[in-house]
């Protein structure tokens, strides 16, 4: 594997930038888009894995309706963020990412801490996540 170069390194971080802002909107669908159509979605907080765009857009939908059932808004910070490049172009990418929940009227809470281990794969339109797993620190 082989360390990116600076600006692969700013590409991919506008990437997860766009992808959180989309998940924490509640795009769920332009959110699954960012994903390979088997991509794969692994945490340690779910029983098994949701595979494929349509599997993974209906588990934000849900979670989304949970939140604003609950009139709680989340946002996804991620950070620490390292990127290798294996030999056929994949990216390896490890992160930090901090869940911030701030329920109606209240004071923002760090909900969760997390790693987030990503395997990143070019597409016509740009990367798109192959793998993700996340791991809850608090698990």
């Amino acid at each position: 594997m082989t360390i990116v170069s600076t600006e692969l390194y700013q590409e991919i971080q506008h990437f997860y930038a766009r992808q959180m802002q989309q998940l924490d909107a509640g795009l769920a669908d332009d959110w699954a888009a960012t994903f390979a159509e088997d991509g794969v979605f692994e945490a340690n907080a779910h029983p098994e894995p949701s595979v494929g765009r349509a599997v993974i857009s209906a588990a934000v939908k849900q979670a989304h309706g949970r939140l604003a059932e609950t009139q709680e808004t989340r946002r996804h910070w991620l950070g620490m963020l390292t990127i290798d490049r294996g030999e056929d172009g994949t990216l390896f990418v490890r992160s930090y990412a901090l869940i911030v929940g701030t329920k109606k009227g209240g004071e923002p809470k760090i909900v969760f801490s997390t790693l987030c281990e990503d395997t990143l794969v070019r597409h016509e339109d740009g990367w798109q996540v192959k793998y993700r797993k996340v791991t809850r620190d608090d698990l």
